[in-house]
């Protein structure tokens, strides 16, 4: 598949886009896989259908952690659960569901994506609290991947600045992964003014991450559609999720990973669509699901895939497979959520000026 070449936006109206998950579950599992089809379920008889939204990175992890869910709840309750899932980018989901997509269970790239469902009336329980770990189940941080053997000499963010070195990375309209990525490679600026000069300088980040963005090749929809089309031949550096690349080279796939000397740990949500599960009768099941979520099982599972646990027994566990960069920050660096939607993606705010060349 060879993306389109722009710097620009590209997305689809919610209404769009929620016609065509619902169009998709009609046909099965092809591109949003099994979406709900938007009225009531239907489920085979002693069973139970569980309707899952999720980002596009959690497809591969949810191959194996669906199948294991479903062989336990049917030794604990004797019922059969299936499952409809949709896998699209985490912005794209989050704006489906809010749009009608009637999921029971939204496991998306950042809190900032769940929060529209809920300001949306469709989550009215306090989602963080419910099972715990701040209502996150996965961790990760934002990378670089390049082709075998380094051959650009990639070794921190600063190096995609230099002439010649093409970028990947997704549109943030519709990808989550890619205002992680964002968010990073702002993050780092800031970190560096912080260096020099013992402050913040916003100026300073914007500055950087302008220089860093006049290399990108190519905004995709998602952070799979980027790294397929790096995988295709375009761009030098991937700029993308740990998890991402270790799944990749765990398929055999020859990326180097690049850990730059700052950057942002990934916190990634699950919770369960109130407004949905109560409509459809799976409460019992959808909030069963989302406890296995957190158990050192399914940690165990997600590491597997290259997710940092956020058990931290598991983590402990697992730890010597992972490597913590000296200038590793969180989104309380960079002032929380809302502070970032407001500074880096409204409509006056960094993302926009630097597209706009302002």
């Amino acid at each position: 598949m060879k993306p389109t070449l722009l710097k620009g936006w590209r997305i689809a109206g919610t209404a769009l886009l929620a016609l065509t998950l619902l169009l998709t579950a009609a046909c099965g599992k092809d591109g949003a896989e099994g979406a709900a089809d938007g009225g009531a379920q239907t489920a085979p008889k002693g069973g139970v259908t569980l309707v899952i939204g999720a980002y596009s990175v959690a497809k591969d992890s949810f191959a194996e952690l669906l199948p294991a869910f479903a062989k336990q709840w049917k030794a604990e309750t004797g019922q059969t659960v299936t499952f409809q899932e949709s896998y699209e980018a985490s912005g794209t989901q989050a704006r489906a569901i809010a749009g009608g997509f009637e999921a029971d269970v939204a496991v998306l790239a950042m809190e900032s994506d769940i929060d529209k469902i809920q300001k949306a009336g469709f989550i009215t329980a306090d989602w963080r609290k419910q099972f715990g770990d701040a209502g996150m189940i996965t961790r990760s941080i934002a990378v670089m991947g390049t082709r075998e053997g380094n051959p650009k000499g990639i070794k921190d963010w600063e190096d995609l600045t230099r002439k010649g070195v093409k970028v990947l990375y997704p549109n943030p309209k519709t990808s989550g992964g890619a205002q992680w990525d964002i968010n990073a490679m702002y993050g780092a600026g800031l970190k560096e003014s912080e260096a020099k000069t013992g402050k913040k300088d916003p100026a300073y980040a914007k500055a950087f991450l302008e220089r860093i963005h006049r290399n990108v090749e190519s905004l995709d929809k998602s952070g799979r559609a980027s790294m397929a089309a790096f995988e295709y031949g375009f761009g030098d550096v991937i700029v993308t999720y740990e998890n991402e690349l270790l799944g990749r080279k765990m398929q055999g796939v020859p990326y180097e990973e690049v850990i730059p000397s700052s950057t942002i740990l990934i916190e990634n949500p699950a919770a369960i669509v109130d407004k949905n599960v109560d409509k459809h009768g799976t409460r019992k099941v959808a909030e069963a699901f989302l406890a296995y979520l957190h158990s050192p099982d399914a940690q165990r599972m997600l590491a597997k895939y290259g997710f940092r646990p956020v058990n931290a027994a598991v983590m402990e566990e697992v730890k010597d497979r992972f490597v913590t960069p000296p200038g590793l920050f969180d989104i309380s660096y960079l002032g929380g959520w809302a502070e970032v939607r407001n500074t880096l993606y409204s409509p006056k705010g960094v993302w926009y000026q630097i597209l706009a060349g302002i």
